[in-house]
C-alpha cells in the first residue's frame, strides 16, 4: 500500500507534487488589493485638490521665440484661471529634443508642462534617428493652443526683390545661397522650398531665432524662414526684406505678402507653425481636464487674441483627444515633407 507523503512539521496536510512548494498567503493578495485601492483614492484626491503650488512649464525653444512669448501669455491667463502661478523655464537645444525630453521624465502628476510645437511633438521623430523617449507613448495631450505662419525673407543687400528672383539666383549658383534654421519648421519650410523648386542651398543652423534673425540682418545668411513673432517686426521695421508666407492664402497681419504658391506660381506649398501643451503620459485623467479648461479659457481670451493677432496667430481651443488626433496626422505630414525635402536624420 502507498502512503502520501507528508510535511516535517506541526501541519500534517499530505503535499501535492503537482503545486508549487512555494505561494503567495492569501494575506498579500489583499494587501495589494488595498495598496492599490489607497493609490486610487490618493491620486483621486491629488486631482480634486489640483493644483496646491506652482506650476513648471518647460518652453524648449529660446526667450524671445513665438513659442515663448505665446507660452508665457498662456501661463499667465491659465496661471490666473488654476489660482496657482505658471513658472516658464527655457530648457533650449536640438531642435526642442532637450526640453520635450525633461518633461517626458518628470513625474506625471500634472506640476510639469511642455509648451510644444510641431517640432518636438510631429517633426523630431523624422528628424532623429533616436529619440530618448518615445515620442508617440511619452505625453498626455493636453490642449492645442493656436497656429502661425512663417515668412520668408532675406537680407536688404541681397539684389532679389522678389521670391521669384530669388530662386533664380539660387538655381544660377547652386549652393551660394545660404539659410538660417533654429527650429524643426524653419529648417522644414526651407528644405522644402528648395525641394519643391528644384535648387540647392545651404543650411546654416543656429540655436535660437533671434540669433538667426542677427545674422540675417547682418548678412552672415541670406533667407531665413521663421514665424511672425519673429519675423514681422523686423519686416515691418525695414531691416530685412519679407518675400512670401508659409500658408496657402495671404496672412491679414501683412497682406502685402504673397503666398509662397503665389509667389512661384506653384501648388502645394504650406507650412505652418503651431503651438500645444502637454503632460508626461500617466498624468491623471482629472488634472488634465483642469489644464485643458484653463488653457482653452486662455486661447478664447480677449488679451491674448488681440496680442498676438498682428503676428498672424490664431486660438483654437479643443480637447485632448483632438490634441492626440492632430498630433498623430502632423506627424505622419512631416514624416512625408522630411522625406521628400531629403533630410537625413541626424
Amino acid at each position: 500500500m502507498q502512503h502520501p507523503v507528508f510535511a516535517k512539521g506541526p501541519s500534517s496536510r499530505p503535499l501535492n507534487p503537482s503545486r508549487p512548494m512555494l505561494s503567495l498567503p492569501t494575506g498579500w493578495s489583499w494587501a495589494l488589493v488595498l495598496i492599490s485601492s489607497l493609490l486610487t483614492l490618493s491620486l483621486k484626491a491629488q486631482a480634486q485638490t489640483f493644483p496646491t503650488k506652482p506650476i513648471h512649464v518647460i518652453v524648449p525653444f529660446a526667450a524671445g521665440s513665438a513659442t515663448d512669448q505665446i507660452g508665457r501669455a498662456f501661463a499667465a491667463k491659465m496661471g490666473e484661471e488654476l489660482e496657482q502661478p505658471l513658472i516658464v523655464d527655457n530648457k533650449v537645444g536640438v531642435n526642442g529634443m532637450l526640453g520635450a525630453d525633461f518633461v517626458a521624465k518628470s513625474a506625471p502628476d500634472g506640476y510639469t508642462l511642455l509648451f510644444g510645437t510641431n517640432s518636438t511633438n510631429a517633426a523630431l521623430k523624422s528628424l532623429m534617428k533616436k529619440l530618448p523617449y518615445d515620442q508617440d507613448t511619452a505625453f498626455a495631450p493636453v490642449a492645442f493652443m493656436g497656429s502661425v505662419p512663417l515668412i520668408v525673407a532675406v537680407n536688404n543687400d541681397m539684389p532679389t526683390k522678389t521670391l521669384k528672383e530669388f530662386i533664380a539666383l539660387a538655381k544660377a549658383k547652386p549652393e551660394f545661397v545660404t539659410f538660417a534654421s533654429a527650429s524643426t519648421s524653419q529648417l522644414v519650410s526651407s528644405a522644402m522650398l528648395a525641394g519643391m523648386t528644384g535648387v540647392e542651398m545651404t543650411s546654416v543652423p543656429y540655436k535660437s531665432g533671434p540669433n538667426a534673425m542677427t545674422d540675417l540682418i547682418g548678412g552672415q545668411v541670406m533667407m531665413f524662414t521663421a514665424d511672425f513673432a519673429v519675423m514681422l517686426p523686423q519686416v515691418k521695421a525695414g531691416k530685412i526684406r519679407g518675400l512670401a508666407v508659409t500658408s496657402t492664402q495671404r496672412s491679414r497681419a501683412i497682406p502685402e505678402l504673397p503666398s509662397v504658391n503665389e509667389a512661384l506660381g506653384i501648388k502645394g506649398y504650406e507650412l505652418i507653425a503651431y503651438f500645444a501643451s502637454f503632460a508626461p503620459a500617466g498624468t491623471p485623467k482629472d488634472i488634465i481636464m483642469k489644464l485643458n479648461h484653463a488653457s482653452n479659457t486662455a486661447a478664447s481670451s480677449k488679451d491674448i487674441v488681440d496680442k498676438f493677432a498682428d503676428i498672424g496667430f490664431e486660438t483654437e481651443p479643443g480637447t485632448p483627444d483632438a490634441l492626440m488626433q492632430r498630433s498623430k496626422l502632423e506627424t505622419a505630414k512631416w514624416a512625408k515633407a522630411i522625406k521628400e525635402a531629403k533630410i537625413e536624420p541626424q
